[in-house]
């Protein structure tokens, strides 16, 4: 039986200031809990019977067989499944000597938790493993940023940190930004390390930091030339982007 006071704390990870202070973190659904549960510490897992019989081992502080309605009653989906389970936001450490060698995304004030949760979620797929995030972006540990990332916030390293402080570091690696007056991308050459800057839904990447650009980019829509939407969606964008980062190193 699910108390009143786990509800209350599962429901309250809804708000940030309750995630911060906790140090926690929700995930419902069967395969996504499933996914991450190997990666990190589980405070609390709340299941039906039915989906404990498929796993092995599990491993929480704390296991809850639900009771009838347990899960609906404590979920913020609309459509609850059979499990939730409350982890603890790992700790790690910015590593320029890491960020030098291989290819990251910059996030420069992505507001949406779909865009953010699905921008991760490519992360994973295109082999990125480090994601730095403008102070003002979207809380990653967002229950609906965890939703759309579909298990890739357990591959990705994701920190917050001041962009600029970021680039004088960073000063030697190449900047890519996209933009309307940029280079066409299919006939730029990329390389297989530096920074691809992705910037707010409304609008873009800011000046002051459009000023670190070193490498703009254009992603042109077909038939050259002919009227079509003004922009791309934010996540859509990055999916282009790291696709041709990446089949540019497999050619």
């Amino acid at each position: 039986m699910l108390s009143k006071t786990k509800i209350k704390l599962i429901k309250s990870l809804e708000r940030k200031k309750s995630r911060e202070e906790s140090g926690f973190f929700l995930a419902e659904g069967n395969k996504l809990v499933a996914d991450i549960l190997p990666f990190f510490s589980c405070e609390l897992l709340v299941a039906k019977s039915s989906w404990m019989a498929t796993q092995g081992d599990l491993k929480a502080k704390e296991l809850i067989v639900a009771a009838d309605n347990d899960i609906e009653k404590a979920s913020l989906l609309k459509n609850p499944q059979d499990v939730l389970a409350i982890f603890r936001q790992p700790e790690s450490t910015l590593d320029y000597k890491i960020l030098r060698e291989e290819l990251s995304l910059v996030l420069d004030g992505i507001q949406d938790p779909g865009n953010l949760g699905t921008i991760v979620r490519l992360a994973n797929w295109f082999g990125i493993k480090n994601i730095i995030c403008s102070l003002d972006t979207a809380d990653v540990y967002n229950p609906k940023v965890i939703q759309a990332s579909m298990g890739g916030i357990a591959h990705i390293n994701i920190f917050y940190h001041s962009l600029n402080e970021l680039f004088v570091e960073l000063k030697d690696l190449p900047v890519y930004g996209t933009f309307l007056d940029g280079k066409d991308i299919y006939q730029e050459k990329l390389t297989s390390k530096g920074l691809i800057i992705m910037g707010n839904e409304g609008n873009g990447i800011r000046p002051e930091i459009e000023k670190q650009v070193t490498k703009r980019l254009y992603i042109p829509n077909f038939p050259p030339g002919t009227e079509s939407t003004e922009s791309l969606n934010v996540a859509v964008a990055t999916a282009i982007v790291c696709a041709e980062f990446r089949r540019q190193q497999n050619y």
